[in-house]
């Protein structure tokens, strides 16, 4: 399976389980990577046979921009959702960064990672 990789999409979000975080929001990065078959787009060089990634990096922003969630894990599934509803996209893994996160020690990054398929 070949893939497809959009790295550093950065969206603010109202995700969190403090009143904080859904009230000022945040910063949250996410990394994708999209399995599928790229044979197909590459022997005609047509864009409708493989995945619009640009159009993908539009949606996976609306959904960290959307309807706020508790947890990373919930924003993490309902981007892998989103990205699975494209033809031709057989798994998907994503990474949520949450790089703000109400820690107190330091750190650099904390990241929910996830991988889906088609069932």
């Amino acid at each position: 399976m070949d893939r497809v990789a959009l790295r550093g999409l950065k969206a603010r979000g109202h995700h969190g389980v403090f009143q904080k975080e859904r009230e000022e929001g945040q910063t949250f990065i996410v990394d994708l990577t999209l399995g599928l078959d790229t044979r197909p787009a590459a022997a005609d060089d047509d864009l409708a046979k493989t995945v619009h990634y640009g159009v993908v990096a539009e949606e996976v922003v609306a959904v960290v921009e959307g309807e706020p969630v508790d947890l990373i894990e919930t924003l993490a599934e309902r981007i892998a959702q989103a990205c699975l509803k494209h033809d031709g996209v057989q798994e998907v893994e994503v990474c949520v960064h949450k790089p703000d996160a109400p820690i107190t020690v330091p750190f650099d990054d904390v990241t929910v990672t996830i991988t889906r398929s088609r069932v």
